[in-house]
């Protein structure tokens, strides 16, 4: 049988049922299922930190068509579990491509699926919420999958963070910089590294389950807190870090997962949505401006909007204007702030860069006092 006719299944833990073929690696994969909407960036997407242990569904009907390029990667590695799609494409245009889509996904063995309804499939997850899956390509058989897919772990209290974090601390940027800045690595992207060390920042990098007194010796004039994987509740070791930080009142940028991190050290709890926010059209309001940008969105958790909202310690600064889910915070008498979308995001949009350059103004005004 060719390798273009090899059946392969998709099966929810709710019990749905989609066939299709092979595409990318012949094998067997499982995850939490969800979904983006993104016609661009799929390569950034893959190899996104915080789609680890994921399985995705890509929303627009044709994935591929300009292949893959070395540099087009937000990690040194894809990381999501499998692919979902309706045409997933081997054949690709873009001169620069060094490859295309299949043989990345080969490379990578990553297990995917082609040939289903995807939209369909969206409009299932829409009302029934995330949950798990399991895409094969080695057997059709229904019992044996569902025996398999029981075994997967939920993803609601699953700490994924230092899975995918640096194991060793590395360096960014001009060391003769005047702005040093601390990278908490709970799955950074490569392009947020990229947006301070273009703005004039030299960057540490930390894994994950550094130490707060480590990250201190290196003198920085400001702390990031990266995005990531999985549920932030259970990283007490980044929540007792993340307090300590903020007490050393410099100024402290969250991103994501940073984000809601920065919520639970000010005691706002998080929670798990109902199938997440993932992709490039999120439109959120700036409280603080009044204005609308237009957001990429990639995250299963959030922060308590009746919480937040009767907090002595926080600030709601961004909220989305689809559900009025909290998109932004600010931490009261202190210079910390947050955000849940990506404003590093590419391909685009790139309403929100601004959000970086506030936060270099803020380490600015801050050694000027």
């Amino acid at each position: 049988m060719s390798e273009q006719s090899t059946p392969a299944v998709l099966l929810l833990a709710d019990g749905t049922i989609a066939h299709g073929f092979a595409f990318g690696a012949i094998g067997t994969t499982t995850g939490e299922i969800c979904f983006t909407t993104g016609m661009t960036g799929y390569q950034e997407v893959f190899t996104d930190p915080s789609f680890f242990g994921q399985v995705l569904i890509m929303n627009s009907a044709h994935i591929g068509n300009y292949g893959v390029k070395d540099d087009d990667v937000e990690s040194d590695s894809i990381k999501i579990n499998g692919l979902i799609g309706r045409n997933l494409e081997k054949d690709y245009s873009r001169k620069l491509a060094n490859d295309s889509l299949d043989e990345y996904l080969k490379k990578n063995n990553v297990v995917s699926i082609k040939g289903v309804d995807t939209r369909a499939l969206v409009a299932h997850i829409r009302t029934k919420g995330a949950m798990n899956c399991i895409i094969s390509s080695e057997t059709t058989d229904i019992n044996i999958l569902k025996e398999k897919l029981a075994a997967v772990p939920d993803m609601n209290g699953l700490e994924l963070a230092s899975k995918v974090s640096t194991k060793e601390s590395y360096e960014l940027g001009d060391s003769k910089a005047a702005i040093r800045i601390a990278v908490m690595d709970y799955g950074v992207k490569r392009n947020i590294l990229q947006c301070l060390a273009a703005r004039g920042a030299y960057l540490k990098v930390f894994p994950a389950k550094t130490s707060f007194e480590e990250v201190k010796a290196f003198n920085p004039d400001g702390y990031f807190i990266s995005n990531g994987p999985g549920d932030p509740a259970p990283m007490d070791y980044a929540i007792d870090t993340l307090k300590k930080i903020i007490n050393e009142h410099k100024p402290l940028f969250g991103i994501c997962l940073g984000h809601q991190l920065l919520a639970l050290a000010n005691d706002v709890p998080t929670f798990k949505m109902h199938h997440g926010h993932r992709g490039l059209n999120h439109p959120v309001k700036n409280i603080q401006t009044g204005r609308s940008e237009i957001t990429t969105q990639n995250h299963g958790f959030g922060i308590d909007p009746d919480a937040a909202a009767k907090s002595d310690k926080i600030e709601i600064t961004h909220v989305n204007l689809n559900d009025k889910s909290i998109e932004g915070i600010r931490i009261k008498g202190k210079p910390a702030f947050s955000v849940q979308y990506h404003p590093e995001a590419t391909p685009g949009p790139h309403d929100s860069r601004y959000l970086f350059d506030d936060f270099i103004n803020l380490i600015k005004a801050n050694q000027a006092n």
